[in-house]
């Protein structure tokens, strides 16, 4: 069983990958604060948040894999969802409040809205959303009674899977793009199928090569029951060049090494740890991320 980490020295910095599987009720900064506290680390951030309300999934990183955020390839997102008909909030879920109603869809009206909503599409931001206008958030200026003109913006739904449905609920295993608000899914199903809907429950259950059937969860992280994936685990999806001693000097301090490998970026390994992340260039592969410091090349 793994044991808490012990606290970074002056000479070594905790780093590496830890998948959480977040429960209800709190935000996806609380459960970095979580991991802050288990790890000891000064520096932890996720890769996609998730609404108080939702469960599941978030892709974490510590230390200084907290520089690999650009290169985290979190798509798609996979989400498992129950959607009530008959009503639609201002909140877009269920912790809202009624704006207004509607009939119950037949099941073919049903199906003809999830048709509409396949593919690339311009959606609407929930009211309550992160989204920012002048420097105001969407949230914030709801709340206060005046919410925000949003713009549209063009995200991709690339499946709907229908589930069971029991009476007014239906649940979907819905796969999108990053970006996509599911809220605002549910909301705009109710409307295209002639009715008013809202997102009763929400579960990340994958992102990009992640899956949260291996996340820990915050009891564990909490109780020091977790140990820390390697930060190569972060950046699965990229091309792989193992590097010599020599060369690991030269990106160390930043110089350019010859390409070996096909790839636009790629992650550089030395005895088996992700020593930077570089891309393409004439020179060769710049590093553009570099995980090593220059005395221990």
């Amino acid at each position: 069983m793994a044991t808490r980490p012990a606290p970074p020295t002056a000479t070594t910095e905790l780093a590496g990958l830890l998948l959480v599987d977040k429960p209800a009720g709190i935000t996806s900064h609380d459960a970095v604060a979580h991991v802050r506290r288990a790890t000891r680390a000064r520096r932890v951030g996720h890769a996609g948040t998730l609404d108080p309300f939702a469960t599941g999934l978030l892709v974490i990183v510590v230390g200084r894999g907290t520089r690999l955020m650009p290169y985290i390839d979190g798509e798609p997102k996979v989400y498992e969802a129950v959607i009530a008909f008959g009503a639609e909030t201002d909140t877009d879920d269920v912790t809202g409040a009624i704006t207004r109603t509607g009939d119950v869809p037949n099941d073919a009206a049903i199906a003809r809205g999830v048709a509409q909503l396949t593919g690339r599409i311009e959606q609407l931001p929930p009211a309550y959303s992160a989204k920012q206008v002048g420097g105001v958030r969407a949230y914030a200026a709801a709340r206060r009674g005046a919410p925000l003109e949003l713009a549209p913006s063009g995200v991709t739904v690339f499946e709907w899977r229908l589930g069971a449905r029991t009476g007014d609920h239906v649940s979907a295993r819905i796969t999108c793009s990053g970006g996509t608000y599911v809220r605002a899914l549910a909301r705009d199903l109710g409307r295209a199928a002639g009715s008013a809907a809202h997102l009763v429950s929400l579960r990340r259950v994958a992102s990009g090569a992640f899956s949260v059937e291996d996340a820990d969860s915050l009891e564990d992280v909490d109780a020091g029951r977790f140990a820390l994936r390697p930060l190569l685990d972060a950046v699965p999806r990229l091309a792989t060049q193992v590097i010599d001693a020599t060369e690991l000097a030269r990106v160390a301090h930043g110089n350019p090494i010859a390409a070996r490998v096909d790839g636009e970026t790629v992650a550089l390994v030395h005895e088996a740890q992700l020593s930077a992340v570089a891309v393409r260039t004439s020179d060769g592969l710049q590093p553009k991320v570099v995980l090593v410091d220059a005395w221990q090349a």
